[in-house]
C-alpha cells in the first residue's frame, strides 16, 4: 500500500498528532515524535510522499500566523517569511487561505 495524500486532503485529515502534554518540546522534537508515531501506525506498509505531506501540515499554520502577525499585510508577511509576495499568494491560494 502506498500512501501519498494530496495537499488539500491532508489539510482536513491530519495523519500526524502529538499528545497535548505539559512539556516544552522543541518543534523539531515534536515533528520527530509525530513522524515516528505515523510510521508505527502504518504498520510496515509502504509510505510515499512524506515530505509533501509534512509541508502541507506545517505551511498553512505558518502562513496564517505570520499573516495575523502582519495584520493581513501580504507584502510584510512575505518579507517576514523570506519569500516573494507572489510565492506567498500562490501558497495562500493552494491552502485556501485567501481572504
Amino acid at each position: 500500500m502506498s500512501v501519498a495524500p494530496d495537499v488539500m486532503t491532508t489539510q482536513f485529515r491530519s495523519p500526524f498528532s502529538v499528545a497535548h502534554e505539559q512539556r516544552d518540546e522543541p518543534l523539531r522534537e515534536c515533528v520527530h515524535i509525530a513522524l515516528a508515531r505515523y510510521f508505527e501506525q502504518m504498520g510496515g506498509h509502504t509510505v510515499a510522499g512524506i515530505y509533501q505531506m509534512v509541508l502541507s501540515e506545517v505551511e498553512p499554520p505558518i502562513l496564517q500566523t505570520v499573516l495575523e502577525h502582519c495584520r493581513g499585510n501580504q507584502t510584510r508577511a512575505a518579507e517576514v517569511l523570506g519569500m516573494s509576495r507572489s510565492t506567498l499568494r500562490k501558497k495562500l491560494a493552494l491552502y485556501g487561505l485567501m481572504a
